[in-house]
């Protein structure tokens, strides 16, 4: 049976927004200008970097596995398997081989960015189109659409909350937004000069910051 996609009520702006506490910074790394997207497995940091994907020890900041596997915009991870944007499709990876298992189309078609996994979907940002959708991870459809008043970046959910970032011009913040309504509850703003691509939960109180052209990625601390 076809479900209908669902719009959410583009969010609002919250109230003035507290400054990103970054408490690490790790990279830039070998052969790796630029971070796309961002994901966790529960012990290491996962990056995209265009041709290959990077595994990162969050304790020491070395890569300690790398996979020959385009991915120019988010990654996610759903406890078993990578999904990773290249270009127009998401790909499904066994993280343990590297190999494809499965693809999909993009929503965005390729003009997707922040990728992420919760309650059995896939979540995808759109940056310029200024959405984040939720899509069946089996055949792409899209679930319904939640609507952002600003560029969508990295995706990420923790705790029952949705974050994404946000990066226009020299500004960018990290978001947290209600997920049925849109409306932003809390934003994290980043210092000048410093956006976010990628956007990942470790699970507990850090969000890990794609930088984009800095080649590195922060922890931010996230509030309670």
């Amino acid at each position: 049976m076809t479900t209908s996609p669902v719009t959410a009520t583009r969010s609002s702006t919250a109230s003035e927004p507290r400054t990103a506490e970054i408490v690490r910074e790790y990279g830039p790394f070998p052969d790796a200008e630029v971070i796309h997207g961002v994901t966790h497995d529960g012990r290491d940091i996962w990056v995209a970097t265009g041709a290959r994907l990077l595994a990162i020890d969050p304790a020491s900041g070395q890569v300690v596995r790398t996979l020959e596997r385009a991915g120019d915009a988010g990654s996610a991870f759903d406890g078993t398997y990578l999904y990773q944007i290249a270009e127009a499709r998401i790909d499904k990876i066994d993280p343990a081989t590297g190999e494809v298992l499965a693809s999909i189309p993009a929503p965005g078609h390729g003009a997707d960015s922040g990728l992420a996994w919760a309650e059995g979907s896939l979540w995808v940002g759109q940056y310029r189109d200024r959405k984040i959708h939720r899509i069946d991870p089996t055949s792409g459809e899209i679930l319904r659409t939640i609507e952002s008043n600003r560029f969508v970046t990295g995706v990420t959910w923790v705790d029952h909350q949705l974050w994404h970032g946000t990066w226009e011009g020299d500004e960018s913040e990290v978001r947290r937004v209600d997920p049925d309504s849109g409306a932003v509850i809390e934003r994290l703003r980043m210092p000048a000069g410093i956006g976010v691509s990628g956007l990942e939960s470790d699970g507990a109180d850090l969000l890990y910051c794609g930088g984009g052209p800095s080649g590195k990625v922060r922890a931010v601390r996230r509030p309670k």
